[in-house]
């Protein structure tokens, strides 16, 4: 299941279209299940219990750290995870961080 700020819950093709443009896709699922499960082409990975520091992190280190521009508060972002339970977590931990 995927994530975004105005649509709660993305279909592929939606995503698909989405990364069109410019986009941020964050994948906040565990290492291990990246290795088991496969890469989504395009995204990056921040495990969930890493996101909150990751999304505060000062936008060079951030830029070292997932080799990707930090998003700003209005860029924006999607994120997805294996069932959807803890990508709509991420977009709970986001927006109190003042993204929108």
């Amino acid at each position: 299941r995927l994530c975004a700020g105005e649509a709660p819950s993305l279909s592929y093709q939606e995503l698909k279209d989405l990364k069109k443009t410019s986009v941020l896709h964050i994948d906040v699922r565990e290492r291990w299940e990246i290795d088991r499960f496969g890469r989504i082409p395009a995204s990056i990975n921040i495990p969930l219990g890493e996101l909150v520091e990751a999304l505060q992190m000062d936008p060079t280190e951030f830029k070292e750290q997932y080799n990707q521009k930090m998003p700003s508060k209005s860029d924006p972002v999607v994120f997805s995870c294996l069932a959807g339970k803890r990508s709509k977590q991420a977009l709970s931990f986001a927006m109190s961080l003042g993204f929108s």
